[in-house]
């Protein structure tokens, strides 16, 4: 069975929920018997969605990051992280053996400048045609918005953060 063709999906913008649309996106596809491969760049932490590997199975979780930087420089173990997790979702892709990669904050990574456009861009031209790619993240450039097939830009309007409402685990990480 031909298994068609797979788009690259962006999800940016200054609102809460883009990787919250790109575990949906898991979610369905594995609820379809495919594979999903998710690396998280920037992140470290085990965040409440990383659980979901527990009782879903056909979805893969690897994180690249160490712990949050956005009150720091980012330093050279930051950006080893990032170019060895590019790489592996590149050969992931490559080799067609999954059904849809995510690459969630890995905007966020060439914002920090631990990955270039270039390098990224490199990565998805190798993917295998029927691989979907979902990239997340703040600050998608327009190098990274042209090469994609579907771009959601996620605005936040409010939000109740900005009334010093802290977060709920499960619901709002």
């Amino acid at each position: 069975m031909e298994k068609g063709k797979g788009y690259i999906h962006i999800y940016t913008g200054n609102g809460k929920g883009k990787t919250t649309a790109a575990f949906g996106l898991a979610l369905r596809a594995a609820m379809t018997g495919k594979k999903v491969y998710i690396g998280q760049f920037v992140k470290g932490m085990a965040y409440s969605e990383t659980k979901c590997t527990d009782y879903i199975p056909g979805i893969e979780i690897e994180q690249f990051g160490t712990t949050c930087y956005l009150d720091r420089n980012p330093d050279d173990e930051d950006v080893q992280r990032a170019k060895n997790g590019l790489e592996k979702c590149r050969i992931i892709m490559k080799s067609g053996d999954v059904d849809v990669v995510i690459l969630d904050e890995i905007t966020i990574a060439v914002y920090f400048k631990l990955l270039t456009d270039d390098e990224v861009l490199d990565a998805l031209k190798v993917k295998a045609e029927h691989v979907e790619v979902v990239l997340t993240g703040r600050y998608a450039t327009e190098s990274l918005i042209e090469a994609a097939d579907l771009v959601s830009d996620i605005q936040e309007i409010k939000h109740y953060y900005t009334q010093g409402v802290l977060s709920r685990e499960g619901i709002d990480c």
